[in-house]
């Protein structure tokens, strides 16, 4: 899967490179962002750009995601998501968990650190 990782300051930020993430894709992607976590990084953000399609394993693992970083006392954010993958994360109350933002630079901001 192509998935890659920076750090803007305290945030690391995790850019998906798929424009469908489902399983069996979700392995790289959630061992991505629980090292992030394992290593002490807890203000994660996760930019869909590319992403035009989710499953329920992937809301099943942003969920168990946002719950490893929120015990841990952080947060963990997404951004640029399409239409149809903000319909999904709506639809299963997802939302009301993890944030969601329009673009990049908004999300950042709104860790405020």
């Amino acid at each position: 899967m192509n998935v890659k990782t920076e750090q803007a300051g305290k945030i690391s930020i995790v850019r998906v490179g798929e424009a469908r993430l489902m399983y069996p894709l979700l392995t790289d992607f959630a061992s991505t962002v629980t090292a992030l976590i394992a290593a002490g990084q807890h203000e994660i953000l996760i930019d869909l750009t590319p992403v035009t399609y989710i499953d329920s394993a992937t809301i099943g693992c942003l969920m168990d995601l946002y719950r490893q970083v929120h015990n841990a006392g952080g947060h963990l954010k997404v951004s640029a998501v399409q239409k149809r993958v903000e319909t999904m994360l709506t639809m299963t109350g997802a939302q009301n968990f993890i944030e969601i933002h329009a673009d990049e630079a908004t999300a950042v901001k709104s860790f405020g650190v």
